[in-house]
């Protein structure tokens, strides 16, 4: 039986509500969060929103709603700049979290357990319930500081971006109450780092989720049939996967390359037959591929084109997923939001690492609409372990990116107004 306590520490608040001496109000605010199963396939989304009523009004923020289909609501609160006419500053989470494999799991993944080292496991200690209760934990010690900040905070909260096609800021970001809230720059979530410096995200590869269709010439499972699906199958699997090998080695054998600098191509459904001794008519392969922008999507699907040429004859592919913005946020340090954030990083003694984001984000959709968009979530000295089995964050990384945000935000909000505003 899985534990329902801390671990042998006894370190703050195992059970629902208790809050041990030790434990700073930040960490049970976190660990409360993590307890809400906001979990695919059917995330608890009303419990998100009752709790989020309460921070806001906690801060003293007003908090609007936004329903994008039933269900599926967008959550916005908003800290007023003294000058609000200039654009504003958004600091997006979402508040949904991938399934979990319970028995792959040390402790409950939704106890949020913390162990002897302070470490907090739960689903969602990095992706990104500790990003979001960072963001109002910073909010929270601003307001009671008595800062003013001239451009305009938002804090948002949106659902389902752990689902195919992320269709909750897809949807969002059309729609006018998005429009309305005149936003200049934003902040969305990143990935640990098991080093010392901090991951910074200013673009993504292009998810393109694909099924490619072999039709072929059915018989007796005895026979040597011609033409068979399976054949062509096997012809388009190879030319898919040796590209794979030659991205791989690519990434391998380069010092200056990351993940986010390649192409991935994963192999991950096989369909066909319907028994030990009918040869199929038909058989499909799918492909999770991720395009980093340096790569001509054009001639890339010319290239998926000739593959199935080259497989057989009748072969087709359809796409489940096909994302083709492109769009990278600028980090040259003529650009103002960029240099800000940088200048406020070294400030703290932090040294950034710039990549392009391997998987999505919420980000390619906001980046879609021109506007600038880093991904960030402070957490260093952590392995990765977004959809991952034990998922933790300790919780000393967590109040160190608080006290980051706490810099960030109104160093942010403070940048001078730009050309075109009042």
């Amino acid at each position: 039986m899985l534990p329902e306590k801390d671990g042998p520490s006894g370190m703050g608040g195992g059970g629902q509500g208790r809050v041990g001496p030790a434990e700073h109000p930040s960490v049970t605010l976190f660990r409360e969060y993590l307890r809400l199963k906001t979990v695919h396939p059917e995330p608890d989304y009303d419990s998100a929103l009752r709790f989020l009523d309460r921070m806001a009004l906690e801060l003293g923020l007003p908090m609007k709603k936004v329903e994008m289909c039933p269900g599926r609501t967008v959550a916005i609160m908003t800290w007023t700049g003294t000058n609000p006419a200039l654009k504003s500053v958004l600091l997006n989470s979402h508040t949904d979290v991938v399934p979990v494999f319970q028995e792959s799991w040390k402790y409950d993944a939704f106890a949020a357990i913390k162990d002897a080292e302070g470490n907090i496991y739960g689903r969602g200690a990095q992706d990104m319930k500790s990003v979001t209760i960072q963001y109002i934990e910073a909010i929270r010690t601003l307001k009671a500081e008595g800062r003013k900040l001239a451009r305009t905070v938002h804090l948002m909260f949106v659902p389902d971006e752990e689902v195919g096609g992320h269709k909750g800021m897809e949807m969002f970001v059309k729609h006018p109450e998005f429009q309305a809230l005149n936003i200049g720059f934003a902040l969305d979530e990143g990935l640990a780092n098991p080093g010392e410096s901090f991951t910074v995200f200013y673009g993504e590869r292009c998810p393109w989720w694909i099924t490619v269709r072999c039709p072929g010439s059915p018989g007796h499972g005895s026979r040597f049939v011609e033409n068979t699906a399976a054949e062509k199958l096997r012809n388009v699997i190879n030319s898919f996967l040796d590209f794979r090998e030659k991205e791989k080695k690519r990434l391998n054998t380069s010092e200056c390359l990351t993940l986010g600098d390649v192409t991935t191509i994963n192999m991950t459904m096989v369909k066909g037959g319907v028994a030990y001794n009918v040869i199929p008519a038909e058989m499909d392969v799918s492909f999770d591929m991720r395009i980093p922008p340096t790569v001509n999507l054009q001639e890339f699907e010319y290239q998926i084109q000739r593959w199935c040429k080259e497989a057989g004859e009748g072969i087709t592919y359809e796409f489940a997923q096909k994302h083709e913005n492109q769009d990278v946020t600028s980090t040259a340090d003529s650009d103002p939001w960029w240099n800000t954030f940088s200048t406020t990083c070294k400030t703290m003694n932090m040294s950034l690492q710039k990549e392009i984001f391997p998987a999505a984000t919420d980000s390619r959709f906001i980046r879609a609409v021109g506007l600038p968009a880093i991904g960030f979530s402070p957490m260093n000295h952590t392995p990765i372990l977004l959809h991952d089995h034990n998922e933790f964050l300790n919780e000393q990384i967590f109040l160190r990116g608080i006290q980051v945000y706490q810099e960030l935000v109104p160093a942010l909000a403070s940048v001078p107004p730009l050309p075109g505003e009042s």
